[in-house]
């Protein structure tokens, strides 16, 4: 059981950030409106029309996809590390804390340092 959790927590966690990217990169939804005047309406009023949120969208596909294939999860993860640190800050600063008690989010965060444990021999070359 245990060399098929891996398998299971980058399945997860691909399919987490492929759900939250293909819907806006390929313009299946519209972004909803946030209440105007909030920090997060400040954020995301900067973020939307730059392009940038495209620019990330596209990281978490790649990252997504990557992190799904064995050989190439310790990629994946290094593409959506910053991501992911991103998504907890806007929550912590910018958007109301609570939010953070999210089923996606908590399923990206448990996976993400599940792989980072079990792959931490191969990342310790990093922080060396």
């Amino acid at each position: 059981m245990k060399k098929y959790l891996p398998c299971i927590a980058g399945v997860l966690l691909g399919l987490c950030f492929l759900a939250a990217s293909v819907p806006v990169l390929f313009n299946l939804i519209k972004i909803p409106p946030m209440l105007e005047g909030t920090p997060a309406w400040h954020f995301m009023a900067a973020f939307v029309p730059t392009g940038y949120l495209k620019f990330v969208k596209l990281f978490e596909f790649i990252g997504g996809l990557l992190v799904m294939i064995p050989r190439l999860r310790n990629i994946g993860l290094l593409l959506l590390g910053p991501v992911i640190v991103n998504i907890i800050a806007f929550h912590v600063l910018i958007d109301d804390p609570k939010h953070l008690i999210n089923p996606m989010l908590d399923i990206i965060i448990v996976c993400a340092l599940y792989l980072l444990w079990d792959a931490r021999k191969k990342f310790s070359g990093l922080l060396n």
